[in-house]
């Protein structure tokens, strides 16, 4: 069975330049099982229909499971002529059974086949996105217990501004993935609709039972329009670009990573396991799985607007521009999956400095804000404060001292409103402990956010 499905209209064989440049064996040849499976169902279908008899279906079930096998071992040979795993499978089931194959192919198209395909796919894929999200999360929650009290820098424009909590911080990262996996969440319920039975793009003749289909392979519900069921890409456009968030998340993350471990910061250090060194300096340890799972961000972003460009101008219903849409599609699953596995695996292999983030935090004039709010609470109006709060800085910057480090003469200077007390106002400790607002940085709002999140995953 190695003729043309559309040998019939057709005088002249294809090119074969024409036969490898429409081939896309080797790429859509990762969804065998899915095809399969999306075969086995409408087998099925077709037998409680009485459009084969069950005869023949058992005869092409077996025939299925056969090719799985043969697929599996790496018996079966590829070859352009077939264009797609369609017909190879279409094919191998022939070279098993016989001329019976050609019954599979009854009331369907490859352009419903396909749809379905690709959604038993993602639909697989975004679970295993999900389940891995969780660990990841689990293991950022487990990594801000670890370091709950720990205190560093909090920075804006990459300049040191308030003191925050580490574990603060580090939850911040937390919310960002849970967002994650809730639009994946969300967009699974749009991949999760069963496309067979619109065949090319009218529907079909045959009897089919939609619904039998649907409940064979698990499908929520059944497409309701022919011509958008075989056209619709949105799920896919969907997913990759959830995932260039999440990317985006995971280099944002990437950066402080690959600050933080460099020598001017030395704030935390990763694991030998997880790090690799220079073919000529010795001394070197480069954070490269950070730098390369950033790196690896603009190739999922690419995806995304590959997609996007490829739907942005097709007319109703399928074009074969939409063949290119599997690429894109696994290579952005993969990239995805491998980046949240491995920050999973690294983590938790992340020593942090904690004093030398403490030391980092008591530079900087870090606690200028709270000078300024200290003179709030004795009755001064904010941008007086802050003014005479910046003329400290000014005077401490020009003697090379901190703010707490001025005398309280020197700081009366600027205003007769400070007292003695502003030293234990300035101290670190009361800076984090006064962020009382919902979300903000105080050791009890954290404690309490990560108590939180560690309910979610059984953690103590």
């Amino acid at each position: 069975m190695t003729q043309k499905p559309w040998d019939g209209r057709f005088s002249l064989n294809t090119d074969k330049m024409v036969e490898k440049f429409t081939s896309s064996i080797d790429v859509d040849k990762a969804l065998y099982a899915c095809d399969i499976d999306g075969s086995i169902a409408h087998l099925k279908m077709m037998a409680t229909q009485s459009m084969i008899t069950q005869d023949e279906a058992d005869t092409l079930l077996n025939g299925l499971e056969k090719v799985r096998k043969k697929i599996e071992s790496g018996e079966l040979e590829y070859s352009d002529t077939l264009e797609d795993i369609h017909m190879h499978i279409e094919s191998a089931l022939g070279d098993v059974v016989g001329t019976v194959a050609r019954k599979l192919h009854t009331g369907r198209s490859r352009n419903d086949q396909v749809a379905l395909d690709v959604r038993i796919y993602l639909k697989a894929h975004t679970q295993a996105v999900m389940n891995s999200l969780l660990e990841l999360q689990k293991v950022i929650v487990e990594t801000a217990q670890k370091y709950i009290d720990v205190v560093m820098p909090g920075y804006t424009h990459l300049q040191r501004a308030q003191p925050v909590l580490f574990s603060h911080h580090l939850m911040a990262y937390y919310e960002m993935f849970k967002r994650d996996y809730e639009r994946f969440e969300d967009s699974l319920k749009r991949t999760d609709v069963m496309p067979l039975g619109s065949a090319a793009l009218a529907g079909t003749t045959f009897p089919l039972n939609r619904e039998l289909t649907r409940e064979l392979l698990g499908f929520s519900k059944v497409s309701d329009n022919s011509m958008d069921s075989v056209s619709d890409r949105d799920f896919v456009m969907e997913f990759i670009s959830h995932a260039s968030i999440c990317m985006i998340h995971f280099s944002r993350f990437s950066e402080e990573l690959v600050l933080w471990s460099s020598s001017e910061f030395a704030f935390i250090t990763i694991s030998d396991a997880f790090t690799t060194g220079s073919s000529i300096m010795p001394q070197k340890k480069n954070p490269d799985v950070a730098e390369l799972v950033r790196g690896k961000t603009g190739r999922v972003v690419g995806n995304l607007m590959a997609i996007i460009t490829i739907m942005k101008s097709l007319p109703l219903a399928y074009n074969r521009d939409m063949q290119e849409d599997k690429e894109p599609l696994f290579d952005t699953v993969n990239t995805l999956k491998a980046c949240i596995d491995i920050y999973t695996r690294m983590i938790p292999n992340i020593e942090i400095q904690r004093q030398t983030m403490l030391n980092a935090a008591q530079k900087g004039y870090l606690n200028a804000t709270d000078l300024a709010d200290y003179l709030v609470v004795k009755g001064m109006p904010f941008r007086e404060a802050h003014s005479v709060s910046g003329r400290a800085v000014a005077f401490a910057l020009s003697d090379v001292r901190e703010l707490h480090e001025l005398t309280l003469e020197e700081l009366k200077t600027f205003s007769d409103l400070i007292e003695e007390d502003i030293f234990e106002f300035l101290s670190i400790d009361k800076m984090i402990s006064r962020r009382v607002t919902h979300g903000s940085t105080s050791y009890e709002n954290v404690g309490r956010a990560v108590k939180k999140a560690a309910k979610r995953f059984d953690l103590r």
